[in-house]
């Protein structure tokens, strides 16, 4: 939106300046041409601003330090043309001296352009900007203001809403174009299921946008021809490293291929797994038997976070709360498993080996199995 309100400011200050001087000097049958002429200057400039490479990030310092820079910029080429217009135009320098309203309104024209470029610039690459000593170079500190790029799969989920709840994000979260596009294209599906992912991502995004304590915006993505052919993973990709951004995602594909780029990727189902309690053998836990495991004798149970409890000797416990002592705990690829028997109940062990009657141990001969050797 301020983008919006500077480039209107352009085209209304070009065209004041050239009307002001087809008053003063240059006569009233000008005045239709000058301003055909300032709105043609401001179309020109703005199309020129647009093509170039952006980030879109606005502050109100940088709107002052662009202006700061603009007039600096400005009063030196106003120099250079007062010192070097009498050798170009010596007739109008004889006729109406050095204050020619046409001088003038070059001098303004250029003070103009060149706010207008150098507070685009600043507002654009604020974050870029080093300020360069020679051999010294004191460069933006990266920790804390990296963005993260959210996925389509991480916008449907949800449980991005609930981290940000907890106030540990304090970097801007950006929304690429073409992400906000297949979301709208899932909610627009002709399948149900899809149709109410879609939906779901939809009204998750417009909560984020409404929370204060985090900073969400919908980005244009300035990708190249070649860049925006490519599949949409690829794209956020190619976007994170131009911004120098992190992804949030849940897609394994995506977490794999950011990793070979080299784009630090996270993964909302790794973060969730590494934010459940771990338990230790020996530890005590209390679980609700519901189903039986697949092993005989074996009950199933569940923590509050889902993480499954396998529980020894648990099938006749089922839809009881018992007490469950933790023996091993085993991580996969789709989560956490405890396993544990009922506490207070001893380990099944093997029957010990004891000898038959006859000497024998069970699955050998005994010393009376053997026979001497027969003579034939």
């Amino acid at each position: 939106m301020l983008q919006h309100f500077l480039r209107l400011f352009l085209a209304l200050a070009l065209m004041a300046v050239f009307m002001s001087f087809a008053e003063e000097g240059l006569g009233g049958s000008w005045k239709v041409w000058l301003l055909l002429g300032s709105l043609l200057m401001a179309i020109i400039t703005v199309l020129i601003e647009i093509f170039l490479p952006k980030k879109g990030l606005k502050a109100l310092a940088g709107l002052f330090f662009g202006l700061l820079v603009g007039l600096a910029v400005s009063y030196g080429i106003a120099l250079v043309i007062d010192l070097a217009w009498p050798a170009f135009f010596p007739k109008l320098m004889l006729e109406k001296g050095r204050d020619a309203p046409e001088v003038v309104m070059v001098k303004f024209l250029f003070g103009i352009v060149i706010c207008y470029y150098c507070v685009s610039f600043v507002l654009q690459t604020k974050d870029d900007i080093r300020f360069i000593i020679p051999y010294v170079e004191f460069s933006k500190q990266i920790k804390g203001e990296r963005p993260i790029l959210l996925d389509t799969s991480v916008i449907i989920d949800g449980r991005i809403n609930e981290i940000c709840d907890t106030g540990i994000i304090d970097q801007p979260m950006y929304v690429p174009r073409f992400v906000l596009n297949e979301l709208q294209v899932v909610a627009d599906s002709a399948d149900r299921l899809k149709r109410g992912r879609g939906r779901r991502g939809l009204d998750i995004l417009n909560t984020l946008q409404k929370k204060e304590n985090v900073d969400v915006e919908i980005i244009d993505d300035n990708l190249t021809k070649e860049e925006a052919a490519e599949p949409v993973d690829l794209k956020l990709i190619t976007l994170a490293k131009k911004l120098n951004g992190r992804v949030a995602t849940n897609d394994y594909n995506l977490n794999k291929l950011g990793t070979v780029r080299g784009i630090d990727i996270i993964n909302i189902n790794d973060l969730a797994n590494a934010l459940k309690p771990v338990a230790l053998p020996g530890e005590s836990l209390t679980v609700k038997i519901i189903k039986p495991g697949e092993e005989p004798g074996q009950g199933v149970g569940y923590m509050e976070d889902g993480t499954m409890v396998v529980v020894d000797r648990g099938r006749d416990f089922i839809d009881q709360v018992v007490d469950v002592s933790v023996t091993s705990m085993l991580q996969t690829s789709a989560g956490r498993m405890i396993f544990g028997r009922i506490a207070g109940d001893e380990p099944s062990a093997p029957p010990p080996l004891r000898n038959d009657s006859r000497g024998r141990r069970p699955g050998g001969r005994g010393r009376s199995d053997k026979r001497p050797p027969s003579n034939d």
